[in-house]
């Protein structure tokens, strides 16, 4: 690695001097232009709007633009200047606890290497910031920039993580965040099981660029003069669930299948079909019934007159 920066970290009445090296590298897969018909480079030309000449890089300045075609042109001189531009010390500011950074305030991480002078005071600083669990806020210059950072320690080494300024992060506005929405009591215990059964210890190294992969396949195989293999394709993703519950129990399954974990044992509560539904609706509806018709009363039996022997005989 190749110093960027040389300098000294300013701590209280300590000085360490330090080498800044970049601690992370960009592993994008690069093309330049090319005409498609030979393969010639494209180039640029550096041409004055105004006269249409081409302009040296010696020659060319910064503007800055204050609108309605007026431009103020600043020069090297007036960089010079700047207090910015030659100072080589990171000033420690304050020191504050690690978890009360924001992480989305983070760009660019450096690593801090000591003289063979400052080696003590550097472990000193380094082993401070370890047993005390914070972090320390500096301000530093880099690339005609005032930057505010970090410096915390990474694997034994102090880390400069430099900062964006409070009036760079964009607040998010969105209208949906107005309207007052909120998850069900059991949308949020089946969201945390979704989470339990997905909870892991984050390992980076297990984590692979695919695109970035498949692209250099491509380009080796154009180099070998190879046939080109589609990679097989991915499953679609699923489209959007019309029942949040049943997609979170899904989610749930899935992920304790994948992990090797048992199927949870069917709920007891079943989902009923349509018809169970009817039967319920049905039942819980009180139906009103017409009153039941009284029935005729029975009419009484006329008891038998009896009959005296002479009206027998004479009825026989």
């Amino acid at each position: 690695m190749r110093a960027i920066w040389k300098g000294a970290v300013s701590f209280g009445l300590v000085s360490i001097a330090v080498r800044l090296y970049s601690a992370t590298e960009e592993k994008d897969i690069r093309f330049n232009q090319v005409h498609r018909d030979d393969g010639g480079r494209i180039k640029y030309k550096r041409v004055c709007s105004i006269d249409g000449e081409e302009v040296a890089y010696d020659d060319i300045a910064k503007g800055y633009d204050l609108g309605g075609g007026e431009m103020v042109i600043l020069t090297d001189e007036d960089f010079a200047d700047l207090p910015l531009t030659t100072s080589r010390a990171i000033e420690v500011l304050e020191f504050v606890p690690a978890e009360q950074v924001d992480p989305i305030l983070y760009n660019k991480a450096y690593y801090l290497e000591p003289d063979k002078t400052a080696a003590k005071p550097y472990a000193l600083l380094r082993d401070a910031l370890t047993n005390t669990e914070r972090v320390a806020i500096v301000k530093v210059a880099l690339r005609q920039r005032e930057q505010l950072a970090t410096l915390r320690v990474r694997e034994d080494v102090l880390v400069l993580n430099t900062m964006l300024w409070p009036d760079e992060i964009r607040a998010a506005k969105f209208d949906i965040l107005d309207e007052d929405v909120s998850a069900r009591p059991a949308e949020l215990a089946m969201a945390g099981s979704l989470i339990e059964s997905m909870a892991a210890d984050f390992d980076p190294s297990t984590y692979t660029d695919n695109y970035r992969e498949a692209l250099q396949e491509v380009i080796d195989a154009k180099v070998a003069g190879r046939e080109v293999v589609q990679p097989e394709e991915t499953e679609e993703a699923p489209a959007a669930a019309v029942d949040l519950m049943a997609a979170l129990r899904a989610s749930v399954e899935r992920a304790k299948a994948a992990r090797g974990e048992p199927a949870p044992a069917p709920a007891k509560k079943a989902v009923k079909t349509a018809a169970a539904k009817d039967d319920d609706v049905a039942e819980a509806t009180p139906i009103k019934r017409a009153p039941a018709k009284k029935a005729p009363a029975a009419k009484k039996a006329t008891p038998a007159k009896k009959v005296t022997p002479a009206k027998a005989r004479k009825s026989a």
